[in-house]
């Protein structure tokens, strides 16, 4: 056990009281030598949140000092929520004037408020431990002596107050990146001074760049990255197939989507007789080109994930990985990590699996659109194209389906959303939204990336190895009580949520809304109420996906847990177990590493669903005046939200609704008119006409049509 561990471990003891650092050091006799070590590991354990230092200079857990640490969900009305790093603990609310200068993604200490009132914890910044917004990227508004920029993130809801000095040459109107120099404090924006001019606002290209620069990462790879990039083979070299099993006459295919230039994985199937099949799931070896601890890693893990816009890609690693030498590209070998999974159909049990470094050679690259022309048209032309790989691809769909229904039966929660993808011209500009759907073939994909993704992160579980799992905590009560409430006005309730809830009622409810105008709301509101997915290096299960082991191993181009993740596995493929000083290594870098990217996960989540909206409401720009059917599913004290069948959403101003007032049943989810007793609530359908849109707001203003 390294220092790290032995410290918490002491601080973890019931009889612990804080210390001061010289007490510390006397307790752990350090020598004089070595105490300038002791100082440097207290002060980055009080900087990374996981002990903290009170103002008398004694340290202890945060826990033990009733302080939680986490990060700020930014709201543009002005308050935020903790999402704690124990993805056990429930959001946390903090008032505005509780937040102390915290903004949107930063990491903080909170203590909980005692005696607040409801059923939601409140609490308060005590110290802000990291700061996550460094640039704002927003439209400049002038006056004759100082500016200020206006951040396009809502979430960040001050305005970055921009000196004379700080101008440097921006205009008004103009889209900009300003630098925050002084954090805000009570009653005192943030302070900053331009650094970029990226256009004025509503110039072809400068809406997506804006939200590129968002995300504050270089457009280009380093130097030091470049260099090294020029060492690695265009090629899979002879020498490094040593200790790699040969599966390049295995017959395998990748199925992606059409645009899809990084192909992470390949599947193959066979059959091996008497009712039993066996699944390969075959991933691209990156954590053979990309060596721990050079600048290609230090890259990697700084972007954490790739970044999927609307009209581009921000690669994780540089396209000489991420579409060459680790795309899986038909007929050039590749190295992988495989895992072979043998299974019984009927009765449908998993027999055996192996995991195994690999070089293959994959022979189809096959898309969803393809392989649903074979499965559900039965198209013959395409059937003839492909012909020789038929009988596995059957093969594959009845295993799909057997890996579905177990899934499900164990209560695995299926929500019925819309894919949308904005279809734009050569111009950047949209031309059609369009539904995407989640059929057969992308179903058989799914289900086999989640089958890998169980057998590995179990694997590793029992090995008691240091790992980075995909968890997914139960879902806050007090939130799904409020839910619960809510779903008694359309008929429906959920069972013994008392104390906790089972995946599978969340899952009939699912099923028994399905096909209903509530549907959509339902689902909306309901995963609402859930937490969202991250990575952590202890282990606690995936509540949504109603299972015990969960990882990331699938896609290592694309996301960084999982490249690191193929370390681990392959170190302990060839050393059986793992040195001590390797463990007690892995031990201190993967909670950092999980919480970092969980971080970029979320901005770049933001960034994609930012840049599709964007989108879609320049779409609509050209139509207003036009009339829509919609569906109410949202609703405020200052109007309720309509979303149109092309998933488009805008608000109905109470104001606007001239026939009667209105009043929010906060209870009931509902708008009441105080004299007719007219009721607006979620599912109902209206019929809508676009007033205005506000591209800078990102808003849309409806008239509601009678």
């Amino acid at each position: 056990m390294g220092a790290r561990d032995r410290l918490l471990d002491f601080m973890k003891n019931k009889t612990y009281r804080p210390l001061t650092e010289k007490e510390l050091m006397r307790e752990f006799n350090v020598p004089r030598e070595q105490r300038e070590i002791m100082s440097k590991l207290l002060k980055d354990l009080v900087k990374e949140g996981a002990i903290y230092k009170s103002s008398n200079g004694r340290f202890s857990l945060p826990e033990k000092m009733d302080l939680i640490v986490g990060r700020i969900d930014g709201n543009q009305k002005g308050f935020g929520f903790l999402i704690a790093e124990d993805p056990a603990r429930e959001d946390i609310f903090i008032a505005r004037e509780n937040l102390k200068g915290a903004m949107h993604n930063d990491k903080v200490l909170v203590r909980l408020i005692s005696g607040t009132r409801g059923k939601r914890q409140e609490g308060e910044v005590v110290k802000i431990l990291e700061r996550a917004n460094k640039r704002i990227v927003g439209n400049f508004e002038k006056s004759k002596y100082f500016g200020f920029v206006v951040p396009d993130n809502k979430r960040l809801f001050y305005d970055l107050f921009i000196p004379k000095e700080g101008i440097n040459g921006a205009k008004q109107d103009q889209k900009v990146v300003a630098e925050i120099v002084s954090w805000p404090e009570k009653n005192r924006n943030p302070e900053g001074r331009i650094v970029e001019i990226l256009g004025d606002k509503g110039a072809p290209g400068v809406d997506i760049e804006s939200i590129i620069r968002q995300l504050d990462l270089p457009r280009s790879f380093p130097v030091e990255v470049e260099v090294e990039l020029d060492k690695i083979p265009d090629k899979v070299l002879e020498e490094e197939l040593v200790n790699r099993k040969d599966l390049r006459e295995l017959p395998m295919v990748t199925i992606d989507g059409e645009d899809a230039k990084d192909l992470d994985d390949a599947v193959s199937m066979e059959d091996l007789g008497e009712g039993k099949v066996r699944l390969g799931v075959h991933i691209a070896d990156v954590s053979h080109y990309v060596k721990e601890g050079t600048a290609l890693d230090k890259e990697a893990l700084e972007r954490g994930t790739s970044i999927y816009l609307v009209d581009r890609v921000i690669p994780m690693l540089p396209p000489k990985l991420s579409n060459g030498i680790c795309s899986l590209n038909p007929g050039e070998d590749r190295l992988t990590l495989s895992v072979f999974i043998s299974y019984q159909l009927e009765p449908f049990k998993l027999l055996e699996y192996e995991i195994t470094p690999s070089v293959i050679r994959s022979k189809y690259r096959m898309t969803y659109t393809v392989v649903k022309e074979i499965l559900v048209n039965r198209n013959p032309e395409v059937e003839k194209k492909y012909e020789d790989f038929l009988p596995q691809l059957h093969l594959m769909n009845q295993l799909r389906e057997k890996l579905r229904q177990e899934r499900f039966e164990k209560g695995s929660i299926n929500f019925q959303f819309p894919e949308v993808r904005v279809i734009l011209n050569e111009m950047g500009k949209p031309v059609e939204i369009r539904m995407e759907e989640h059929g057969i073939a992308e179903q058989l994909i799914e289900e086999f990336m989640i089958a890998a993704n169980r057998v590995v992160s179990e694997d590793m579980s029992w090995k008691q190895i240091p790992f980075i799992y995909r968890v997914h905590e139960q879902p806050d009560l007090d939130r799904l009580q409020e839910f619960n409430a809510f779903i008694h006005n359309f008929g429906y309730f959920l069972k013994g949520i008392q104390n906790q809830v089972h995946p599978r009622a969340l899952q009939n409810l699912l099923d028994e809304v399905e096909g209903k105008p509530e549907e959509r709301v339902i689902n909306t509101l309901l995963l609402r109420s859930m937490k969202k997915a991250v990575y952590a290096p202890s282990n606690i299960g995936h509540f949504g996906l109603a299972i015990d082991f969960y990882s990331h191993f699938t896609a290592p181009i694309r996301r960084y847990p999982d490249l690191m993740i193929h370390r681990i596995i392959k170190e302990s493929l060839t050393m059986g177990v793992l040195p001590e000083k390797r463990i007690i290594g892995l031990e201190k870098r993967l909670p950092h590493i999980a919480e970092h990217c969980s971080l970029q996960e979320r901005r770049a989540m933001e960034a994609e669903r930012d840049s599709v909206e964007l989108k879609k409401l320049e779409y609509m720009v050209d139509k207003v005046g036009q009339e829509f059917d919609g569906i109410i599913n949202g609703i405020t004290t200052f109007g309720f939200f309509v979303e149109l069948e092309n998933t488009v959403e805008g608000l109905v101003r109470v104001e606007n609704l001239k026939d009667d007032y209105y009043i929010y049943n906060e209870k009931m989810h509902c708008l009441v008119g105080e004299h007719t007793g007219k009721v607006y609530r979620f599912g109902d359908k209206v019929r809508v006409m676009i007033d205005k849109i506000d591209l800078d707001e990102r808003e849309i203003d409806f008239l509601l049509l009678e």
